[in-house]
């Protein structure tokens, strides 16, 4: 890794962010709350929050009652008669213990301001208190729900995207399919930042990397043990996208990181969506670890990763004729 990279990482492993397995039950509750200031230093690792976009909140209605909060992103440049902006449903990572929206405000935003899009960020319910489906659950929802929602948006609903990262990005993937069974809800692009899409880590870079910056072997255990402790449910299309039927799901962007045990996730999942006729495009990036979209300021792919989530979200969803699952990738 280039030399800041790597002090950043360190620092981040050993004082500001311990691994999960360290946590405490109320460790983990008071992690869960983090996020960093939006300024000056935070914000030359983080990135800025575009203050040309608006902030606002809204809940979704869960299968089981509950509402699922929501924090919406609308760039001001759009006016409220504006309606034909796209929407993107965005999923935070966090191994589904850990986590938040407000720390994805950077990131957000960017995507908000430069696809010209409303991007609504779900804040679902999280492990252990909330074992699997129940994320997976939450983001179908939510997803299901927004895209019903073109004039409470004052958006173009029907053109919808997903993205997400590490979990957020296997839930995204878990959604794509949800959405493409349920046949009234068209997805443009699931747009997948190191998703975790195998709940068995067979993965062979999960072995290559067990101390890998950012996310270690343990780590990943600890987070499935939260959050899906029974070994039954590990191939469950909800919770292991990998071994989900794919046939006619939509097309899929797939950012992987070289220094990442969960690499090879995203490599696998390129490889069965491909299989199943499903056009694909994936980027490994060198020389990054796990986890190095929310510190774009700290490597120099920051910009260059940027530009293509944002380049394939616009080339997707502003498409008179959006590529189909039948198309070559």
């Amino acid at each position: 890794m280039p030399v800041r990279m790597a002090a950043l990482t360190a620092l981040l492993d050993t004082v500001l962010r311990p691994p999960v397995e360290r946590l405490t039950p109320a460790q983990l509750a008071k992690e869960r709350g983090t996020a960093y200031p939006h300024r000056p230093p935070f914000t030359w690792v983080t990135g800025p929050v575009d203050r040309r976009v608006g902030i606002t909140y809204g809940t979704a209605p869960a299968r089981d009652g509950y509402e699922v909060p929501l924090r919406i992103y609308r760039p001001r440049s759009v006016r409220d008669a504006d309606t034909d902006v796209p929407v993107i449903v965005f999923v935070h990572g966090g191994g589904y213990a850990t986590g938040n929206v407000v720390l994805y405000d950077a990131l957000c935003t960017h995507l908000a301001q430069q696809v010209r899009a409303v991007v609504v960020s779900v804040d679902y319910r999280l492990a252990p208190e909330h074992r699997a489906p129940t994320a997976a659950h939450d983001v179908i929802d939510a997803a299901t729900w927004v895209a019903l929602q073109s004039d409470l948006l004052r958006a173009d609903s029907t053109r919808l995207a997903l993205c997400g990262d590490s979990a957020g990005g296997a839930l995204a993937a878990v959604t794509a399919q949800a959405l493409r069974d349920a046949g009234d809800y068209p997805v443009r692009l699931q747009a997948l930042i190191y998703p975790a899409t195998d709940m068995t880590l067979s993965s062979p870079s999960i072995a290559e990397l067990p101390d890998a910056p950012m996310l270690t072997r343990t780590s990943i255990e600890t987070y499935r043990d939260l959050y899906c402790p029974d070994p039954g449910m590990w191939r469950d299309p909800l919770v292991s996208p990998l071994f989900g039927r794919l046939a006619g799901v939509a097309p899929a962007l797939i950012q992987t990181a070289d220094l990442d045990p969960l690499r090879d996730d995203g490599t696998r999942y390129a490889a069965v969506l491909r299989d199943a006729g499903v056009p694909v495009r994936l980027t490994n990036y060198l020389r990054v670890p796990h986890g190095f979209a929310s510190i774009p300021g700290a490597t120099p792919m920051g910009p260059q990763h940027r530009a293509e989530l944002v380049g394939e979200l616009r080339r997707h969803l502003y498409a008179a004729d959006p590529p189909s699952s039948g198309d070559a990738s």
